[in-house]
């Protein structure tokens, strides 16, 4: 994995501590992602399991864009990829499901997520609202959502990676 992965200042701001952590994480999972062929990305990873990499990354993107155009700014953005009936729709690929396609729907959600927040201090509230709690989110707890999600999900792809080629790292 060649990847470049830019780690995060360690004694900066908290913003630019928490951007920077986010982009790591977002930097790791396209690294996990890398080198693959798309038969490879779509290879589900243990049976009856349907959570590949390329499922992954197509995951991402629907979050990034729940939390930064849904919550954030309360735009109400629909769905990429699942639906009512059927919930779980990122992780149900098909042979037509491309790399290029959820790569480049993933890097367009980053990047409307980076523009959205670049409006917001941290502790700014979002427009959107808890659909438990009916409560909003401060960008700070965004972020740090974030964060916790790309680690967890950077967890799986370490797996499936291995998985699927033998490949092990950071």
């Amino acid at each position: 994995m060649t990847t470049q992965r830019t780690g995060p200042a360690q004694n900066a701001d908290e913003r630019t501590m928490l951007e920077g952590w986010l982009d790591y994480h977002r930097q790791t999972l396209a690294a996990k992602c890398e080198g693959l062929t798309d038969v490879q990305l779509r290879t589900a990873s243990v049976p009856p399991s349907k959570l590949s990499l390329m499922g992954l990354v197509r995951h991402m993107a629907e979050v990034e864009r729940s939390w930064f155009r849904r919550v954030l700014v309360g735009d109400g953005a629909a769905p990429i990829y699942y639906s009512d009936e059927d919930p779980d729709g990122e992780f149900h690929l098909t042979e037509q499901d491309t790399w290029a396609q959820a790569h480049a729907a993933w890097q367009a959600e980053i990047e409307v997520a980076r523009r959205h927040a670049a409006g917001f201090a941290l502790d700014e509230l979002s427009r959107g609202r808890s659909r438990f709690t009916d409560e909003p989110f401060s960008l700070r707890w965004i972020y740090t959502h974030m964060i916790e999600e790309y680690a967890r999900h950077n967890g799986h792809a370490d797996l499936i990676r291995e998985r699927v080629d033998g490949a092990t790292g950071d």
